[in-house]
């Protein structure tokens, strides 16, 4: 029997997914649902697999016979906190679908306008002040990526090959070639301590919410710019701009926000050290993503296990 599967995604994106699924998979039976609804439809047809982003809460008193449920993208976070949600059936994240790289290239230019003291001569400018400044030898700056799964992990390699000093942290022991390694809630306090750049790629579960704030933020160097490509969730909004305007931190650049799109009255807009991008670090390849999935979906109907399933008691 082919595996039907059903796509629940906003207009413009769903096109584009049926399309190159139907491409990658043609023996499945593939079906569409609009995001938006609020109501059931109890006539809606029974699918074995759902390939989601943010769905409406409808859609799974829906569907209710699903074997797996994949999120189109590598945070869970909207999906945990979704009332009704069936956590007995396997939900299966992304594993970087190509976003790995750009979020690399994006935390290393940030890394090198630090390095080279971009920031201070835009404020310079903006004073009418001429400031030359010898710029960071990579030997002199410490690196911190939190966060070494499939996309810190590229960005702390990225950046190391750059001839910086790189520490990663992870929930558990790892090795990375050429990298530092932390793990454990036990190490974060000698992580942080003295870092000039800390880039943030951790996942957000209970444990990682508010991660950034002032009691971790303090231990790093005087100076320090902080790089939020996660979850706005992580970072403690107030304890930034406090440490930034007491000058204990030198600037932020912040990707990712507690509400997106940023209200256009959020102080972040008018910070002179902070630098906003709307959600951009790392946008999802949907090739890359299409493949994945349908390659999941051929392992799971021939009863072989996949990786990326999200285990509930980490959060990820």
């Amino acid at each position: 029997m082919k595996p039907r599967i059903v796509i629940a995604l906003g207009a413009n994106a769903l096109a584009k997914w049926s399309e190159r699924l139907h491409a990658a998979l043609p023996e499945a039976d593939i079906v569409t649902r609009e995001s938006g609804r609020t109501t059931v439809d109890e006539h809606a047809t029974p699918a074995d697999y759902a390939l989601v982003w943010r769905p409406d809460p409808s859609f799974f008193a829906e569907q209710t016979r699903l074997k797996a449920i994949f999120n189109l993208g590598a945070g869970i976070d909207a999906l945990a906190t979704m009332p009704g949600f069936p956590r007995s059936v396997p939900l299966i994240r992304l594993e970087d679908a190509g976003m790995a790289r750009p979020m690399a290239q994006y935390a290393l230019a940030v890394v090198l306008r630090h390095a080279c003291r971009f920031d201070e001569y835009a404020r310079c400018q903006a004073d009418h002040r001429w400031a030359p400044r010898r710029p960071h030898a990579p030997g002199e700056l410490e690196v911190g990526v939190l966060g070494l799964g499939a996309i810190g992990r590229v960005v702390a390699e990225t950046i190391a090959g750059q001839g910086l000093r790189v520490r990663g942290y992870a929930r558990t022991p790892g090795d990375v070639p050429g990298i530092r390694a932390f793990a454990g809630g036990a190490e974060l306090p000698a992580f942080l301590t003295g870092l000039h750049v800390l880039i943030n790629a951790l996942p957000l579960t209970p444990d990682t919410t508010g991660i950034l704030r002032r009691e971790h933020l303090e231990r790093l160097a005087d100076g320090a710019h902080v790089v939020n490509l996660a979850r706005g969730a992580h970072l403690n909004n107030d304890d930034l701009i406090a440490l930034l305007d007491a000058g204990k931190l030198g600037g932020a650049t912040l990707d990712v926000f507690t509400t997106e799109p940023l209200p256009p009255d959020h102080p972040f807009w008018s910070h002179p050290r902070i630098t906003v991008t709307p959600h951009v670090s790392g946008v999802t390849m949907l090739d890359e993503s299409v493949q994945q999935v349908a390659h999941k979906i051929r392992s799971l109907e021939r009863g072989e296990p996949v990786s990326g399933v999200v285990d509930w008691t980490r959060g990820y």
